[in-house]
């Protein structure tokens, strides 16, 4: 066989490899049970539940790029409240509140402390390895949201209607993980599964019940381990309005 030759067949192998691994689409359906949010009884809200896709037995791929995600402070609240990214993302910290914020974490993910600072400014955090980091304000108790970082680039995190779709995934053998804020970790294991994702010709769906049976907020203390004032009360920037 000439080299010529021999160029052309690797050429048409690899040809054959990518039409047989074409991007396929997967889809997972979540319903919440057993809840006492209001929310979740009444309007059937199943949201902020984390879902991914883990490649077995291989290296996840590499995402097309790493963007800046942002988790806002406006009204005394983190928005959004959930927030998945892929490891080495860095997240936005932005102030829209007329009061100064503190965001940190002391958990396990990645500890970080963005320090005291003014309305109108930001602070930006990268994420160098998976994890769920539990985020909180310094200052404002009732502040708290979470950062799942996950170690592939097929995740997301359901809306209301609890419906999720990942599209674009390459054929194969997959670990699919869950993580969900009023969920035990027993129960999240347990509904955790080895999937195997068809090409683009078979659609794949899977149904997820999540119980938030058993479920108790645990108040947490600031960042110096201490428990928050009866008055964690608001530092004004000059100037601004209430």
């Amino acid at each position: 066989m000439t080299w010529r030759s021999r160029t052309f067949s690797s050429c048409f192998c690899s040809l054959l490899f990518a039409a047989a691994a074409l991007p396929a689409t997967f889809t997972a359906r979540i319903e919440l049970a057993d809840s006492r949010e209001p929310g979740v009884r009444r309007q059937k809200n199943f949201s902020g539940v984390v879902v991914w896709l883990e490649p077995a037995g291989r290296p996840a791929p590499l995402p097309a790029a790493l963007r800046t995600y942002t988790m806002s402070q406006k009204g005394k609240r983190f928005l959004p409240h959930v927030l998945a990214i892929p490891v080495g993302a860095t997240v936005e910290f932005p102030n829209f509140d007329p009061i100064f914020h503190n965001a940190f974490s002391n958990f396990a993910g990645q500890p970080f402390d963005t320090g005291l600072y003014p309305p109108g400014t930001t602070r930006k955090v990268r994420f160098h390895r998976d994890g769920v980091v539990q985020v909180f304000c310094n200052i404002h108790s009732t502040m708290s949201a979470i950062i799942v970082v996950v170690n592939t680039p097929y995740f997301a995190v359901s809306p209301p209607n609890g419906e999720i779709r990942f599209e674009g995934i390459l054929p194969g053998p997959y670990r699919l993980r869950i993580w969900h804020e009023r969920a035990s970790e027993a129960t999240l294991k347990a509904l955790e599964r080895a999937v195997e994702v068809s090409d683009a010709g078979a659609p794949q769906s899977i149904s997820l019940r999540i119980s938030e049976a058993g479920y108790i907020a645990v108040p947490h203390t600031n960042k110096y381990g201490h428990d928050y004032p009866p008055e964690s009360g608001n530092i004004v920037y000059p100037g601004a309005r209430k």
